[in-house]
């Protein structure tokens, strides 16, 4: 189970408004807490945006709701939804690179790449280049997983080794998580809200705790002598 150390910068890389919510809200809630500076990065426009043409609403939500656990460094590239694949990987890379080089983060939480959703494919791909150990500044990439995604895929090929305990923060979670009416479903589907609670019930019973959040480790470098945690 990881101990999140406070003072850190951290940045989340989300395909999607709610991705980063849904995989990793109540760490980031722990994060903000601990007094972080979080910046979260999503890539698309929405689904919403998309169908609606409410680009700015969807800025408006991504906003609203993750200033509930406490982000303010929002940031929304406008890549189309589910259309990732159609542009050279160069460009979200480039676009990524500039994100990384700027916050120069300690922690990286990204989305998994091995599930239903193209867009994720895209962007994991993506991340591993712009998050590639040539800086001295990123000492670990998480992935994270997405529900109504990641567990449809097949081969399932998400394996966690790191439980957080978000007990005291997923009550938080959920709260911002109700930001995204429009990408919420009813019980018992993934995405409500109700599933999203017995979802972190399960993940924390797996190492005894009340709730929690769990990560794939892609990269950690120890530089300088330090050893491993």
């Amino acid at each position: 189970m990881a101990n999140l150390v406070p003072g850190a910068r951290v940045l989340v890389i989300a395909a999607h408004p709610d991705d980063e919510l849904l995989g990793c809200g109540g760490t980031l809630a722990l994060h903000t807490r601990a007094g972080d500076r979080v910046t979260v990065v999503i890539v698309s426009n929405g689904r919403s945006a998309n169908e609606n043409g409410q680009g700015a609403s969807q800025d408006s939500y991504a906003r609203r709701a993750l200033g509930k656990i406490g982000i303010e460094d929002v940031r929304l590239l406008g890549f189309p939804d589910q259309k990732l694949e159609t542009l050279p990987l160069i460009q979200i890379i480039t676009s990524l690179e500039k994100v990384v080089q700027d916050v120069r983060p300690k922690t990286i939480y990204c989305q998994y790449g091995g599930d239903v959703n193209r867009d994720h494919e895209v962007l994991f791909k993506a991340t591993l280049v712009a998050t590639r150990p040539t800086e001295p500044f990123i000492e670990v990439v998480y992935a994270f997983d997405t529900a109504s995604s990641t567990e449809w895929g097949y081969p399932r090929s998400f394996v966690p080794d790191t439980w957080v305990d978000i007990s005291s923060t997923l009550d938080v979670k959920l709260a911002a998580m109700a930001g995204y009416e429009s990408e919420l479903r009813d019980y018992p589907h993934p995405r409500s809200l109700e599933a999203l609670r017995h979802k972190a019930e399960a993940y924390g019973n797996q190492c005894c705790l009340s709730a929690a959040e769990v990560f794939m480790t892609v990269r950690r470098v120890r530089r300088n002598g330090k050893t491993p945690v």
